[in-house]
């Protein structure tokens, strides 16, 4: 593995800095969180614009035909400044997903405009009734030759400024993907409150009907192609999809909690510097630097792992220990980084309208979101055990 990000990288990375530096500022920041929904329509604006958004998609829909690696490069800098904006939701997954198994006119109809900035999109990934997300809280029939689908998804990331969703549903023949929106009838997206004081969507789908070209990829079931050849293999592609979505998000949270507590480290390090106690500048203190020096070794960690797991899965390669490896390392480490700050920072860290706050519950979502230590190290044993 090639550790040095290459110049495609630096550039989208380097570029994201300039805007979100120029547009993400306090003020902005204030009025934003008033809102709730954690989108800042200006910066996303401004995102589109210089090409951000669309670089990840192919060159016929309007992008620079990069790939995830480059996208986890945004990510970082978006955590970096804990930036307002769906790109994860939005570009990593909705967009991506759509541009990798569309047709032809699901690819011009959602993701070049969700590059372009027009559209928003999100993966209704989570559910009530399972930890496993490959496991679909939504159940779909056929009825009078459209899909009839019914359940709920929780915690959507993105979920309530979502124009579209991507759903994965269980049906007889099999996981399908079907794109739902507000506008649909029987839809409905219930804001929830999260760690970080932002909204996430739970999405209540009620009875909803929906044609088949609402299916991502296509019909799949020897019906009739709107834009393209038919999939062929439809039921098995929506495993396939729903995996792509999983894996990607799990690296995507993994980004964003690498520029979330790198940042926060840096904030806490320049505190030490200034902040004098007993004549001294608390850095100076032993069990001060020691701590500092344990998150610098959990935060290389959390960089490294990330980037072994996106790198492994961009060039096609098993992944699925490298992800697990990675996710532990965001959530427990990011864990550890995220009480180092706060602790080092005093009553500072815990000032709600100081900006070490905001990074302390965005690592604490992220950590939350990627889930519990145990079960990664497990499937890290078992993955070592079958290796044997």
């Amino acid at each position: 593995m090639d550790f040095f990000p290459n110049e495609a990288q630096q550039e989208l990375s380097a570029l994201t800095r300039q805007i979100v530096t120029d547009r993400v500022t306090e003020d902005r920041l204030r009025t934003v969180e008033a809102g709730g929904d954690r989108f800042d329509p200006l910066l996303w604006a401004g995102l589109a614009s210089a090409g951000i958004l669309a670089s990840g998609l192919p060159e016929s829909l309007g992008g620079a035909g990069l790939g995830l690696l480059e996208q986890c490069a945004v990510l970082a800098e978006l955590g970096r400044a804990v930036a307002p904006a769906p790109y994860l939701a939005s570009i990593v997954l909705g967009a991506g997903a759509v541009a990798r198994f569309g047709t032809p006119g699901q690819q011009r109809r959602w993701a070049g405009p969700a590059g372009r900035g027009e559209l928003v999109l999100a993966a209704a990934l989570s559910e009530d009734d399972g930890d496993d997300p490959r496991d679909p809280g939504v159940h779909a029939e056929r009825v009078a030759g459209r899909w009839v689908l019914t359940g709920v998804k929780t915690a959507v990331l993105g979920g309530v400024r979502a124009d579209l969703l991507l759903v994965p549903a269980a049906t007889p023949q099999g996981t399908l993907v079907f794109v739902a929106g507000p506008a649909d009838d029987g839809v409905t997206v219930q804001r929830q409150q999260v760690t970080d004081g932002y909204s996430a969507g739970r999405l209540v789908l009620d009875a909803v009907a929906l044609a088949d070209d609402r299916v991502l990829g296509g019909p799949g079931l020897g019906g009739p192609e709107l834009d393209g050849p038919e999939l062929g293999d439809g039921p098995a592609a929506g495993a396939e999809i729903t995996d792509w979505l999983v894996a990607r998000g799990t690296v995507g949270l993994c980004a964003l909690q690498l520029g979330v507590v790198e940042r926060a480290l840096e904030l806490t390090a320049e505190y030490t510097r200034t902040r004098v106690q007993f004549g001294r500048a608390i850095g100076s203190f032993q069990a001060v630097s020691q701590r500092l020096a344990d998150a610098y070794i959990d935060c290389e960690a959390v960089r490294l792992t990330m980037w072994q797991a996106a790198w492994r899965l961009s060039a096609g390669l098993p992944a699925d220990t490298a992800i697990a490896t990675a996710k532990f390392w965001a959530a427990d480490a990011g864990h550890r980084i995220a009480h180092t700050a706060v602790h080092v920072h005093g009553g500072m860290g815990v000032d709600t309208s100081y900006p070490l706050h905001r990074y302390f519950v965005a690592a604490k979502h992220n950590e939350f979101a990627l889930g519990g230590a145990t079960a990664q190290l497990r499937r890290i044993g078992a993955a070592l055990a079958r290796a044997d």
